[in-house]
């Protein structure tokens, strides 16, 4: 009987210090995964050239909690048109700027004396359409880098700042690309 008890008591420590272990691992990395970074997979051709579909990212999802979003940061977001799915694209135009697409380029800026157009080396042609959008105080204008092969603000209009879930972080998997994943310089 006191062979069964010890044996018994000696089976229930283990797995209490097993739950113990999962419950303290659960209490790490649950809000990590959930409020600071989160894993992304690239789908389709949108992206291409900077990053192809299977491309495995990191999401800085704290970053902009403490800062603005800035022009060419490559984001995860919800879409106007779908909050259920997530889109990845890079920022053109920031809140209070003015957006226009003519002649295969963008131009942005506060007035049409600040205007400019983008020099756009991460991308490779030109940018199909004719547009031109006010943004508002949190709208962010969003492009793929394949302007050909991506739905982006072109078509369903400006993001706002809420939709916007984080910035595109570290580029981890295929491993021989891996890389921390920069800003372009305009």
């Amino acid at each position: 009987m006191m062979a069964t008890m010890k044996l018994f008591t000696g089976v229930f420590l283990f797995f209490w210090q097993i739950a113990k272990i999962v419950l303290i691992s659960l209490a790490i990395i649950v809000p990590i995964r959930y409020f600071i970074i989160q894993p992304f997979f690239v789908r389709g051709a949108s992206m291409q050239p900077a990053f192809e579909s299977g491309d495995y990212l990191v999401v800085n999802e704290i970053g902009y909690r403490i800062s603005d979003p800035k022009r060419g940061d490559v984001v995860i977001f919800r879409p106007p048109t779908n909050g259920r799915q997530f889109y990845i694209k890079r920022i053109v135009g920031l809140p209070g700027e003015t957006v226009k697409i003519e002649d295969g380029k963008v131009w942005v800026g506060e007035d049409e004396l600040t205007e400019k157009s983008l020099e756009e080396e991460y991308i490779s042609g030109f940018t199909p359409g004719s547009v031109h959008a006010k943004l508002g105080k949190d709208e962010y204008f969003l492009l793929g880098d394949n302007r050909n092969a991506s739905l982006d603000s072109r078509s369903f209009g400006p993001v706002d700042r809420r939709a916007i879930v984080g910035k595109a972080w570290i580029r981890a998997w295929p491993f021989m690309t891996f890389k921390v994943i920069s800003r372009p310089v305009y």
